[in-house]
C-alpha cells in the first residue's frame, strides 16, 4: 500500500507540473494594442467578408492555436455523429462521492467517457475505480481546470453529463477568440500571457517556456479586462496608492469603526489620498509589474498566498495577483548585468520604493480562453467560464460565426 501511495503521489505531481494548458512559441513586440473582447473589436476582427477564402484562411493562421482547435472540433463533432457521448446514470438524491476502489455501473460509464474524451488510452470495461481510472480522473480534472484529487462529486458527474454540443460550442467560441490576438503578438519570441479562466501566467522567452505561475484575477463585479500592452517597468517595494473607489466604499467605513485603522494597516494620507507604505503586508506585496493601459490594471505580488489554494480564484479589484511574483522578477532580469539577484532581493526589502526600467520591453496579453489545446500533448482543455462570457455569445448555426 505504501508503494501504491508513492506511485499515486508521483502521478499527481506530474499532472500539477503539466497543468498549464497552453504553450505558444513565437512572438514579435507589440505597441500598446488595447484589444478588448467587445462588439467593436469583434466587428473589426471579423471584417473578412470581402476577402477570398484563401486570405481568410491566412487570418486564421495568425494563430496556430486556431488550427489546433479546428482539429479538436473535428474530434468532438465525430463523437457527436457517432453518438459516443453517453450519459452517466446516477440518482441525484442518493449519489455519494466516488473514490478510489469504489465499484458500480457509474464507474464503468465514467471509464468509457474518459476513454472517449481522451483521458484513458483504452477502455477496460471494469466497474472498479482502480489505479488506471485514477490516472484518467486526474487527467480529466487537469484539462477541466479542477482541483487535482481522486474524488468524483455530483458536480463532476453533472459536468460530464453536459451534452457534447456544449464542448463543440465552446471550441467554436474560442476559435473566434484566437482571431482577437494581436497579429504582431503572435510572432514575437518573448512575451507574457495570462489566461483568465486558467488562472495561469506564462512567460515565454526566446520561443521557449521560461516560467509559469498561478494567479488570481478580478471578481465578477471588478473583472480583469482583456487587452494587450508592453511591460516597461518593474517596481520593487511599491507603495499602494489606494483607488478612490476603495477609499469611499471600504476604507471610510473601516476608519469610522476604528480610528487607528490606517496606522494598523501601515497606511497614510498623502496629498488627500490614502496610500499603503512598502512592506511585506502591503497589498501589492514586494513587487509590481507595469504596462500602460487605460484600465489601470497591473500585475503584482500579494501577501495573501492562502488564496491560491482555491479552485476558483476571483478575488482582486481587477489587477492580476501572481503567486510567484518574486521569481518572475528574477527571471525577467536574469540577463541584465545591472540587476543581480542580490540587488533584486535588496530592492524587495520592503523599505524604499525602487523602479527598474526594462531595457527590453515585454509584450503582454491578457486573454480569455475557455478552451485551449496543449501544444505539446495535443490535449484540449475546457476551463471554467469565469465571467460567463461564453453564455453571452450566440452561435449562428448556419456558418458557425460568433454573433453578439
Amino acid at each position: 500500500m505504501k508503494q501504491l501511495h508513492k506511485s499515486l503521489l508521483i502521478i499527481a505531481i506530474a499532472f500539477v507540473l503539466t497543468s498549464f494548458g497552453f504553450k505558444t512559441k513565437d512572438i514579435k513586440p507589440v505597441d500598446n494594442l488595447y484589444t478588448k473582447e467587445n462588439p467593436e473589436v469583434q466587428k473589426n476582427s471579423d471584417s473578412t467578408n470581402n476577402l477570398s477564402k484563401k486570405s481568410s484562411k491566412e487570418v486564421y493562421l495568425l494563430s496556430r492555436q486556431y488550427d489546433r482547435l479546428q482539429i479538436a472540433l473535428d474530434k468532438y463533432e465525430k463523437i457527436q455523429r457517432k453518438k459516443l457521448w453517453k450519459k452517466i446514470d446516477i440518482d441525484s438524491a442518493t449519489y455519494k462521492d466516488l473514490k478510489p476502489f469504489d465499484s458500480g455501473v457509474a464507474v464503468k460509464q465514467i471509464r468509457e467517457r474518459l476513454y472517449i474524451d481522451g483521458d484513458l488510452k483504452k477502455d477496460s470495461k471494469s466497474s472498479l475505480y482502480d489505479e488506471e481510472l485514477m490516472a484518467g480522473v486526474l487527467n480529466y480534472k487537469k484539462r477541466y481546470g479542477l482541483a487535482l484529487n481522486y474524488k468524483l462529486t455530483f458536480d463532476h458527474i453533472k459536468q460530464m453529463n453536459e451534452p457534447v454540443s456544449e464542448r463543440i460550442r465552446t471550441i467554436k467560441l474560442n476559435m473566434e477568440r484566437c482571431r482577437l490576438i494581436p497579429e504582431n503578438l503572435i510572432e514575437a519570441r518573448d512575451y507574457i500571457m495570462v489566461n483568465i479562466p486558467s488562472y495561469k501566467l506564462l512567460y515565454v522567452k526566446n520561443g521557449a517556456n521560461e516560467f509559469t505561475s498561478d494567479v488570481f484575477v478580478g471578481t465578477t463585479w471588478a473583472e480583469t479586462e482583456i487587452f494587450s500592452s508592453t511591460m516597461d517597468r518593474i517596481v520593487f517595494s511599491p507603495y499602494w496608492n489606494v483607488p478612490q473607489s476603495i477609499i469611499d466604499n471600504e476604507l471610510k467605513l473601516n476608519m469610522a469603526k476604528d480610528k487607528n485603522y490606517l496606522e494598523e494597516n501601515n497606511m497614510e494620507w498623502n496629498g488627500g489620498r490614502v496610500r499603503q507604505k512598502p512592506g511585506p503586508k502591503n497589498s501589492l506585496g514586494l513587487v509590481k509589474f507595469l504596462f500602460p493601459n487605460p484600465f489601470d490594471i497591473y500585475m503584482h505580488d500579494t501577501p495573501a498566498k492562502s488564496l491560491f489554494q482555491f479552485e476558483k480564484r476571483t478575488f482582486s479589484h481587477g489587477c492580476i495577483n501572481i503567486k510567484e511574483a518574486k521569481k518572475l522578477a528574477h527571471v525577467i532580469l536574469k540577463d541584465d548585468p545591472d540587476w543581480t539577484d542580490e540587488k533584486i532581493d535588496s530592492a524587495m526589502d520592503g523599505v524604499n520604493e525602487t523602479t527598474c526600467i526594462l531595457k527590453t520591453k515585454i509584450p503582454i496579453y491578457i486573454g480569455y480562453f475557455t478552451s485551449w489545446v496543449n501544444e505539446e500533448t495535443g490535449e484540449v482543455y475546457f476551463l471554467p467560464d469565469v465571467y460567463q462570457k461564453d453564455k453571452e455569445k450566440v452561435l449562428d448555426s448556419t456558418n458557425g460565426l460568433v454573433m453578439e
